[in-house]
C-alpha cells in the first residue's frame, strides 16, 4: 500500500487514480476564484464571484450550485481542493468573525511569557512602538504546580487538585478554548497529557490544544504564541470547514475536501482542523505553487511569483523550481514586507516565503493631514467596491485610476460586468483633485506611480535585501491585476522577461490543482553533532516517520505513494537561530553525519558569506516532510496556429501613456495563435484579467498559450 522513499524535492507525475474533475476553489479578499480540470479532456473551466465577506463558505458553495447547474454532477467530483483567509481575517479582527474567549494554563510563574516575548521590535530606538494586545487576558493565564527539566525529568509532579481548581474558574467564565503549555514539554509531554485529560472532564465543551501536539520544539515564548494561536483558530476553523462539507454532502457530493496550507501542500480537514495554523498563508501559497509548476516546465530556473489581486498584492521567490520556505511567520498585522516584524504574533509553521504589502485593485486613494496622495492599506473589496463598479463605492482605488486612463475596457469578465468610468471619474475628482489641486488624469496617474512603487518595494524585499539581484529573474505576475502592472514593475526593477500564464485571474486556483499532499514533522532533540550516534539518529527519524504514517492512516483511507522527505535543523554551539539543510536516508554511518556537516557549512557560507568548520555545531530539530503526490495536468497546448492571429485584434482604445493620449491596439487573448508577435503598447484582454504590453516591450504566445513579455 505504502512506498516509503527519499528523493530531491520534484513533481512526482501520475500516482492517484483522478479520472473525472478537480475542482480548486481560492477565496481572495475580493473574489472567489475557481478552477475545473477534467483529466480525461485536460481541460479547465474557470469561474469567478464577488467574495462574500460576512459568509465566506457560501462563496465556496455558490460556486459549487453554479457548476451544478451548468450540468456537472456530484458523481462527477473526484476532488476538492481549497485556499481561504478566514484564518488570517480572524486574526486581523474581520467583522462576523469572533475569536473565542480563550485561557492559557501554564507552568506556575510562566503566566507572563507571552507579554514578555522575545526582544525584537521593528524600530530598534523607537520608544513609542507598541505589540498586539496578547490574545489571553492576565486574569485568564493560570501558572499550576509541576515542573519537568531540560532533560524531560519530573522534578515536581503536576498538582492535578489545583488544576481541577482552576477548571472550576473556566467553566464559570464560560471559556471556550484552553492552551496547556507547560515547561519543557516538548522533552517529555506526560504532564500536558494527563493535563488534558484532567480538562476534558472537567470542561468537556471547551476547545483543548496541548502545546506537545501542535509544537513540540524548544523556546517556550514561541511555543506558547503558536499553541495560543491553534486554539484561537480551532473553533472558527473548525465550524466553517464542517460547514463546507455538510454543504457538499446536502449536494450529494462525496469528494474530499483538501485545504491548501502555508507550506505550499494540502491536507485533509481532520489534519487542518488539529493544526488551524497550518493554514493561515493558505491563499497566497498556492499561488506560489502554481509559478514553481510553471517555471518547471519552462525551465526557468529563477522566478518571482507576483500576484496582484483586489485587496493585496504578494511576492515569493522560486529558485531551481523550489520556493523558498520559512518555518516561523508573525501574524495579526497587514504590514509590508518585513516592516513591522517584532510586534505581532508568532506561529511556527513551515510558510511558503512571501512578502505582502496592502496593493491591489481595491486599494483606496486618499490625501493625508499634510496634502499627500497615499494609497491603502484600506480597500474597497467586492461590496461595494471600486467606485466604477456601480455598487455604491464613493472611494477611488487602484483600478478606478486604471479605468480612467484607458488601461482597462468598460465591461470585463466576458462583458458580465459593467464598469463605470462617470463614477470613477466623480471619485477621484471628489476625493483627490479638489484636495491637492490636481486634473483627474494627473492624479491618476499619480495613484499608480505610488501603487508600483509599494509592489516594486516588496519585490525588492525579497531579492535585492536577501543577496539576489532580479535582473536575473523572470517575473511570472498573475492575479485579477497583476498582469496589468507587470511590465511598468519589471521597467522599474530592470527585469528583462515577463510571463503572463494562462488563467491568470484565476491562477492561484491552479495552484491548487498541481499541488500535493503533505504533512510535516518536527521534533527537538538538541545535542552537539559530534556525540550523535548515526544509529540512533536513525532511530529517531524512524519514530517521527512511523508517528506521521500513524497521523496519516486516519485522515487518508488509501495511499498510492507516499515520499519523505528528512530535513534537520542546526546552529552553531551557542546560536539562538539554526539553518535548516536536507538530510541524507538511510543514516548508517559517522560518514552520513560528516555529511550533515559539510550541508551545514556550505549553507551557512551561502547565507552569510563565512562558515568556520572547525566550530562547535550543534543539532537542534529533526524534521521530516511526507508528500502523497497527486497526477498533474499538462498544461494545454492552444489549438489555435499561427497565421488566423489578425481576428484577435478588438480594436483600439485610447490610453493615457507617459501623459500623452494615444490609440493602443486591444487583442482578444483566447484567439491569440501560437507564436504571434505583439509590440507594445498594447492590450490583451481575457476573461478575469487585462495585460498591458508597455512601450517598448513585446509579447509573443509560447507553446503553451503562455504569455512571454520581453524588452
Amino acid at each position: 500500500m505504502r512506498q516509503l522513499s527519499q528523493c530531491k524535492f520534484v513533481y512526482y507525475y501520475g500516482v492517484c487514480s483522478m479520472h473525472k474533475v478537480r475542482i480548486g476553489i481560492d477565496i481572495g479578499g475580493t473574489f472567489t476564484d475557481l478552477v475545473i480540470y477534467n483529466e480525461k479532456k485536460n481541460t479547465f473551466i474557470m469561474r469567478k464571484i464577488a467574495t462574500s465577506p460576512s459568509s465566506l463558505e457560501s462563496s465556496v458553495l455558490k460556486l459549487i450550485d453554479d457548476i451544478m447547474r451548468e450540468g456537472y454532477r456530484a458523481q462527477d467530483i473526484e476532488m476538492i481542493l481549497h485556499a481561504t483567509t478566514i484564518a488570517t481575517n480572524a486574526l486581523l479582527g474581520q467583522k462576523g468573525l469572533r475569536l473565542p474567549k480563550a485561557a492559557l494554563i501554564t507552568t506556575k510563574g510562566f503566566i507572563d511569557i507571552i507579554e514578555i516575548g522575545r526582544q525584537r521590535r521593528p524600530e530598534l530606538y523607537n520608544l513609542f512602538t507598541k505589540k498586539l494586545r496578547p490574545l489571553i487576558p492576565r486574569r485568564l493565564r493560570f501558572g499550576i504546580t509541576e515542573r519537568i527539566n531540560a532533560q524531560g525529568e519530573v522534578i515536581i509532579p503536576l498538582n492535578e487538585n489545583e488544576l481541577r481548581e482552576v477548571c472550576k474558574k473556566l467553566r464559570k467564565e464560560n471559556i471556550e478554548a484552553i492552551v496547556v503549555c507547560f515547561l519543557n514539554s516538548y522533552i517529555n509531554p506526560i504532564h500536558e497529557i494527563r493535563a488534558k485529560e484532567i480538562i476534558k472532564e472537567e470542561v468537556p465543551h471547551a476547545w483543548i490544544v496541548i502545546s506537545s501536539e501542535v509544537d513540540p520544539q524548544y523556546k517556550e515564548y514561541e511555543r506558547t504564541s503558536t499553541t495560543i494561536i491553534n486554539a484561537i483558530l480551532g473553533p472558527i476553523v473548525s465550524k466553517y470547514l464542517t460547514n463546507i462539507e455538510r454543504g457538499l454532502r446536502k449536494r450529494n457530493i462525496k469528494a474530499p475536501l483538501f485545504i491548501m496550507k502555508s507550506s505550499g501542500g494540502v491536507a485533509p480537514i481532520k489534519s487542518i482542523i488539529r493544526r488551524p495554523a497550518a493554514m493561515i498563508e493558505s491563499g497566497p501559497a498556492a499561488g506560489v505553487i502554481a509559478t514553481s509548476f510553471l517555471s518547471k516546465i519552462l525551465n526557468r530556473k529563477k522566478a518571482i511569483s507576483f500576484d496582484m489581486g483586489g485587496t493585496t498584492a504578494k511576492a515569493g521567490i522560486i529558485i531551481d523550481n523550489i520556493p523558498s520556505v520559512r518555518y516561523e511567520l508573525e501574524v495579526g498585522k497587514v504590514h509590508k514586507g518585513g516592516e513591522g516584524e517584532g510586534i505581532d504574533y508568532i506561529v511556527r509553521e513551515p510558510v511558503i516565503d512571501l512578502a505582502e504589502c496592502s496593493a491591489g485593485g481595491g486599494s483606496i486613494a486618499w490625501i493625508d493631514e499634510e496634502g499627500l496622495l497615499r494609497v491603502g492599506p484600506l480597500s474597497a473589496g467586492a461590496y461595494p467596491g471600486p467606485a466604477c463598479y456601480g455598487r455604491g463605492g464613493e472611494d477611488p482605488t487602484v483600478t478606478d485610476a486604471n479605468l480612467v486612463l484607458g488601461r482597462m475596457p468598460r465591461k470585463i469578465l466576458n462583458g458580465s460586468m459593467q464598469l463605470h468610468i462617470d463614477n470613477a471619474l466623480k471619485a477621484i475628482e471628489e476625493k483627490i483633485c479638489k484636495k491637492i489641486g490636481w486634473n483627474t488624469i494627473e492624479a491618476a496617474e499619480g495613484i499608480l506611480r505610488i501603487v508600483n512603487n509599494e509592489m516594486a518595494n516588496i519585490i525588492k524585499l525579497m531579492t535585492i535585501e536577501r543577496g539576489l539581484d532580479p535582473r536575473e529573474f523572470t517575473l511570472v505576475a498573475y492575479g485579477g491585476a497583476g498582469p496589468l502592472h507587470a511590465t511598468d514593475l519589471a521597467e522599474e526593477l530592470d527585469i528583462k522577461e515577463v510571463i503572463i500564464p494562462p488563467l491568470p485571474g484565476n491562477f492561484s486556483a491552479y495552484g491548487l490543482i498541481v499541488t500535493d499532499i503533505q504533512y510535516e514533522y518536527v521534533k527537538s532533540l538538541l545535542k552537539p553533532l559530534s556525540s550523535i550516534d548515526p544509529k540512533e539518529l536513525e532511530e529517531e527519524y524512524i519514530l517521527l516517520e512511523e508517528k506521521a504514517l500513524r497521523d496519516i492512516s486516519k485522515d487518508i483511507n488509501e495511499m498510492n505513494s507516499v515520499i519523505i522527505f528528512r530535513y534537520a535543523e542546526l546552529r552553531y554551539l551557542g546560536q539562538s537561530y539554526g539553518v535548516m539543510i536536507s538530510v541524507p536516508r538511510p543514516i548508517g554511518s559517522y560518514k552520513d553525519i560528516e555529511t550533515i556537516r559539510g550541508r551545514y557549512l556550505e549553507k551557512y557560507e551561502q547565507m552569510y558569506l563565512y562558515a568556520n568548520p572547525s566550530q562547535a555545531i550543534e543539532l537542534v530539530n529533526l524534521r521530516i516532510n511526507l508528500m502523497i503526490p497527486i497526477k498533474k495536468p499538462l498544461l494545454r497546448m492552444p489549438t489555435n496556429h499561427v497565421g488566423i492571429g489578425k481576428t484577435a485584434l478588438r480594436g483600439y482604445r485610447s490610453a493615457y501613456l507617459n501623459g500623452e493620449v494615444i490609440r493602443v491596439p486591444v487583442y482578444e487573448r483566447s484567439k491569440l495563435p501560437v507564436g504571434f508577435e505583439i509590440e507594445g503598447p498594447a492590450f490583451i484582454e481575457e476573461y478575469g484579467s487585462t495585460t498591458f504590453v508597455s512601450t517598448s516591450w513585446s509579447a509573443i504566445v509560447d507553446e503553451y498559450g503562455n504569455l512571454i513579455l520581453k524588452r
